[in-house]
C-alpha cells in the first residue's frame, strides 16, 4: 500500500485518546446512518424530526462532530433505538 509521509507524521502525533474518540465518533455516526437507512429516512427527514438544519445533521453524520449526551438521547428517542449502549455493572455490594 502506498503511504503518504505527511499523513504518517500526523498519525504518529495522535494520542490513543484522540484515536479512540475518532473511532467512537465514526461508529456513532455510522449507527445513526444505518438507522436512518433502516427506517427509510433521509437526512432531510431526520433534520426535520430533530428540529435541526440539514447542515447540522450532515455534520453529525460526518463523524467529526462531538455529540453531547443530551443530543445522543434526543436522537435515540427520535429514532426509537439506542445509539450508544453502555453495559451496566451489577452492584457488587447488593450481592454481598
Amino acid at each position: 500500500m502506498k503511504t503518504n509521509r505527511i499523513m504518517d507524521e500526523i498519525r504518529a502525533t495522535i494520542t490513543p485518546e484522540m484515536k479512540l474518540r475518532m473511532e467512537m465518533s465514526v461508529s456513532i455516526a455510522n449507527r445513526i446512518y444505518d438507522l436512518l437507512e433502516e427506517k427509510h429516512l433521509s437526512q432531510k427527514d431526520f433534520a426535520r424530526m430533530m428540529g435541526k438544519t440539514e447542515t447540522e445533521v450532515s455534520r453529525w453524520l460526518s463523524g467529526t462532530h462531538n455529540l453531547t449526551m443530551s443530543t445522543l438521547c434526543k436522537i435515540s428517542v427520535a429514532l426509537g433505538e439506542d445509539i450508544v449502549e453502555v453495559p451496566t455493572r451489577k452492584n457488587e455490594l447488593a450481592m454481598a
